[in-house]
């Protein structure tokens, strides 16, 4: 029974710990230069966006991109509700503002930016095209790594 216990929480941890998401960009920064990695940065509007909800459904919550995320991404994802049941926290709303301001100032949902660990922009996507595959995400941002 102990061992039961304890191998469900081993799962819980390893699941949480899976793909882990950083709450802003001086996390990402630290993270990607100890870890040798690029840093994601996703803009979008989880409760209003259809096309970033789709791009979440088809694209960044595959198996496909979170096996690859895991080994070469850092993801910082900026979200900007409009429900007041998912409201952000003011910190947390304040990070991801100071996000779009220097990354997306014009204000396009979905977005992506792929930075290196000093936060200098590699390569931006905007929209959402169904014709892509997640091997296709996979293989643009390949271009960039080292």
């Amino acid at each position: 029974m102990i061992k039961r216990i304890a191998f469900i929480f081993f799962v819980i941890f390893i699941a949480s710990s899976v793909n882990a998401q950083v709450a802003n960009l001086n996390e990402a920064q630290i993270q990607a230069r100890s870890e040798n990695k690029l840093i994601l940065v996703k803009f979008s509007g989880s409760d209003w966006c259809g096309p970033c909800i789709m791009l979440k459904k088809s694209i960044y919550d595959t198996q496909e991109f979170i096996s690859f995320a895991n080994e070469k991404l850092i993801l910082l994802n900026a979200d900007f509700p409009r429900q007041k049941k998912n409201q952000l926290s003011k910190e947390q709303q304040e990070w991801n503002d100071k996000l779009a301001e220097k990354y997306n100032p014009d204000g396009l949902f979905p977005f992506m930016a792929l930075l290196n660990a000093d936060g200098n922009v590699l390569y931006t996507w905007d929209g959402y095209n169904k014709k892509l595959a997640v091997s296709d995400y996979i293989y643009e941002i390949n271009q960039h790594i080292k």
